[in-house]
Parts: structure tokens; C-alpha cells; sequence
């Protein structure tokens, strides 16, 4: 989790990216969270902006959507 300021304003728009990516490959959360190898909940957190993804977790996602890591940032 991560405290209010600014990483957490870069947060929200990596998990607006994260969601708007998820819903244009038509994956519900869980199906999403399931391909990357993530636990429902943090994947849930992370599109909210109040979660800070690992490295690892954002290569996963990536791979899981199908686009470049860089896809991911806002």
C-alpha cells in the first residue's frame, strides 16, 4: 500500500492504464489477475492506484495483456 502524494497521483494513472488495457482485451479483474499469476486483490488494488506493483508483477501483467511493459505506463 502506499501513502497519499505524489507516487501516489502516478499510481492511479498507472492503474487507470492498467483497467482501460484490461477492459479493451475484454478481461474481467479476475481473469486478468489469473493470466499474470496475481492474487485477485492486488490486482484490484493496483487498478484503484493503492498498490505498488513489482517489477515482476508489471512484466507478468504485461505479458498477460500482451503489450510491452511500457504499454503499462501512463
Amino acid at each position: 500500500m502506499v501513502d497519499d502524494g505524489e507516487d501516489s497521483i502516478y499510481l492511479q494513472l498507472f492503474g487507470r492504464r492498467l483497467s482501460a488495457l484490461r477492459v479493451q482485451r475484454g478481461l474481467s479483474q479476475r481473469q486478468l489477475a489469473e493470466a499474470a499469476g496475481l492474487p485477485l486483490g492486488e490486482l484490484c488494488a493496483a487498478e484503484r492506484g493503492r498498490c505498488d506493483l513489482s517489477v515482476i508483477a508489471l512484466a507478468d501483467l504485461a505479458r498477460a495483456l500482451r503489450v510491452p511493459p511500457a504499454d503499462l505506463m501512463p
